[in-house]
């Protein structure tokens, strides 16, 4: 999943950044509030990290501006104005969630998962089960429920596999997974992603991602067996 953090705390950022990427996260980041307002209508992000005192552009006015303009991307405001009627007026801006400062790194990860979920018709569970497999965000591993072994997955192969099984009925352009997999920084490369597919395959079963021939890749889940 593609995420954008905004946050001009600089060591601040640095922590989330690296907390986010070893979570499946792939981060672009920016530290102003112009910046921000661009960047987050010209990139297909997952989820957007909001804090609210921005430089350039307060947080608050960017959140009011991006739903006026019908931007439906989950955001999280995390800030450090605590109170309750800040809460509140986010919320009424049209956040999804507000976590003040300071905050665990725990619970802002699965808070996180809750929206990624809640967007997506998931029930609220640590796990993603679709047509048989069953995901573990938190282990990073899958297993299928005819046989209940977890297998752990690498970075890579856990991120493709919760997009592909976040949009189960979809099939899934290379181009798309590169979009979405990837931050702004990072060298797109169509054949890495065959790799990641092909491993999956192996760890799986073959009918887990099913290769849509000239259009993409569709979660196949137990439809074929290995």
């Amino acid at each position: 999943m593609r995420l954008l953090l905004i946050e001009d705390n600089v060591p601040l950022a640095d922590e989330l950044t690296a907390l986010f990427t070893q979570n499946g996260y792939a981060v672009d980041w920016c530290t102003d509030g112009r910046d921000a307002a661009v960047m987050a209508t010209s990139e297909p992000f997952d989820i957007i990290i909001l804090d609210l005192g921005l430089p350039g552009r307060p947080g608050l006015t960017l959140l009011e501006q991006w739903r006026a303009d019908g931007l439906d991307t989950p955001i999280l405001i995390l800030t450090a104005r605590s109170s309750w009627s800040e809460r509140i007026t986010g919320l009424r801006a049209g956040a999804d969630d507000y976590l003040p400062k300071p905050f665990h790194p725990d619970e802002l990860i699965l808070r996180l998962q809750a929206l990624v979920r809640r967007r997506h018709g998931q029930r609220p569970s640590p796990t993603i089960s679709v047509a048989g497999v069953v995901l573990d965000e938190n282990g990073q591993s899958a297993w299928r429920t005819s046989n209940e072994t977890p297998i752990n997955l690498t970075r890579a192969e856990f991120a493709i596999l919760r997009y592909l099984m976040l949009h189960p009925e979809h099939v899934i352009a290379k181009d798309r997974l590169l979009d979405h997999l990837y931050d702004s920084e990072h060298d797109r490369n169509p054949n890495v992603v065959e790799v990641h597919i092909n491993h999956l395959r192996q760890k799986l079963g073959r009918g887990v991602i099913i290769t849509q021939r000239g259009q993409g890749y569709r979660f196949g889940g137990d439809s074929v067996v290995a």
